[in-house]
């Protein structure tokens, strides 16, 4: 028996797309745990390219159970939307996908309602992608929320949302000024949807804690960054769930203490998406340069990423509270050609110098970077495949990063491809032992 979680170390973007695809070749189950249809997982097979939001990313391997757990939003018209499109491409779904039975899901005017708020924020906006995550989040916790085993009794689901939409659309009108735009005839669009799904449906708790008895590998798919995460990330520019290590046992129902090992997903410098702060991003000319060089722009939402050279800080924090085994680093190859290569160790507060994350967040508005500067490299580096061979300027900055962080660099990746990826100067060989 072996469980791992794999969750990302920044703001989300990581590069955890990839990492999950290698493990979950010699994985049994992969489950997600959080978040909805705004994540955006990247995978390249070949020469072919798939962008995975909802479905978990061992999907792509023959044998793999890909379980969406009771801790994400599910949208059912994207996940069949998502489903038919690697049908189409030769995935068979209904064998590799399930759907625990108590994950809620977002209904039309989840979306409606996030865009309203974010206008009506002004410039207190948070910068969601509009898929109605937080609100379907907030009716969980109102305890108002459809689950999706409720869209399998049709009776039951028509109660359900009667009372949801005579809370909506009095929102929608009273508070927001708009016209309400739906109605009971959403409940037979849903429907439709729930019928299609109906065989993918589990208790995804008990699938994991059978796969465990039985021996089998789990893989945990976190979504975003822990620095998103609801209450340890930079509130309120945060998503809606608990991203990091600590969401797994609610968002799937698998006992907390029986995850074996913990990595993270981060990237050889920094990047977010959306509003909040960031101390060591980049403006200007450099800033545009690491994000063209780095391809910076959202898998699911296409906006341009705000880019930023390594924050230490940043890393060291979700390090330590997440009790990482191990780190996975990516983009490395996106630094060559950079003369210097600064790293982030602290934030100069006035004349303090701060060398741990601070939580208030008037403090983090102003701070500024205590940087080291390390000497770059020029050579390109994506045929690499052992640490040894990088540029030894290359070398010392993963082992700088290796440091700061606290845990050892498992493995360095160095393009998109599934073979671009090779062991850390300090990494295991096996991963699930």
């Amino acid at each position: 028996m072996s469980s791992t979680a794999v969750i990302g170390l920044q703001w989300g973007d990581e590069g955890k797309g990839k990492v999950i695809d290698g493990l979950a070749s010699d994985a049994d189950v992969v489950a997600r745990y959080a978040g909805g249809n705004n994540a955006g997982h990247t995978v390249i097979v070949g020469e072919e390219k798939y962008v995975l939001h909802l479905i978990p990313g061992g999907i792509l391997h023959e044998g793999k159970i890909n379980l969406i757990g009771r801790g994400v939003v599910v949208n059912p018209a994207a996940l069949l939307e998502e489903m038919d499109g690697l049908v189409a491409r030769g995935v068979p779904i209904e064998e590799r996908l399930r759907i625990d039975g108590r994950a809620h899901v977002i209904l039309p005017y989840h979306q409606q309602l996030d865009g309203l708020a974010e206008v009506w924020r002004g410039e207190g906006r948070i910068g969601t992608t509009g898929r109605g995550i937080g609100p379907a989040y907030a009716d969980k916790v109102a305890r108002t929320g459809i689950r999706v085993a409720d869209l399998l009794d049709p009776d039951y689901f028509r109660r359900r949302l009667h009372a949801a939409l005579a809370e909506k659309n009095a929102m929608i009108e009273r508070v927001y000024g708009q016209k309400p735009e739906f109605d009971e005839s959403l409940a037979d669009q849903a429907l439709e949807c729930a019928e299609r799904l109906r065989g993918l449906v589990v208790d995804g708790g008990a699938l994991l804690r059978q796969a465990e008895a039985d021996g089998k590998r789990i893989l945990f798919e976190g979504a975003q960054g822990a620095m998103l995460d609801l209450d340890a990330g930079t509130y309120p520019f945060v998503t809606s769930s608990w991203t990091g290590v600590a969401g797994i046992a609610g968002g799937t129902g698998f006992p907390a203490r029986s995850l074996n090992r913990a990595y993270a997903v981060t990237k050889a410098y920094t990047t977010r998406v959306g509003e909040g702060p960031f101390p060591s991003e980049l403006h200007g000319e450099m800033g545009e340069r690491l994000r063209a060089a780095g391809n910076e722009y959202g898998a699911t939402t296409g906006r341009p990423r705000r880019c930023g050279w390594f924050d230490a800080v940043v890393a060291r924090y979700a390090s330590a509270l997440n009790g990482l085994d191990g780190i996975f680093l990516t983009n490395l190859d996106v630094l060559s050609g950079f003369e210097e290569v600064p790293v982030t160790v602290g934030y100069r507060d006035g004349d303090q110098v701060l060398t741990e994350f601070p939580a208030d967040g008037a403090v983090l508005e102003r701070l500024e970077p205590v940087q080291e500067v390390l000497p770059g490299w020029q050579e390109d580096i994506t045929a690499v495949r052992r640490f040894e061979d990088l540029p030894e300027t290359c070398q010392n900055y993963v082992r700088f990063l290796e440091q700061q962080m606290g845990a050892p660099i498992e493995r360095i990746s160095v393009g998109p491809g599934r073979d671009q990826i090779f062991r850390g100067e300090n990494g295991r060989d096996c991963l699930w032992t």
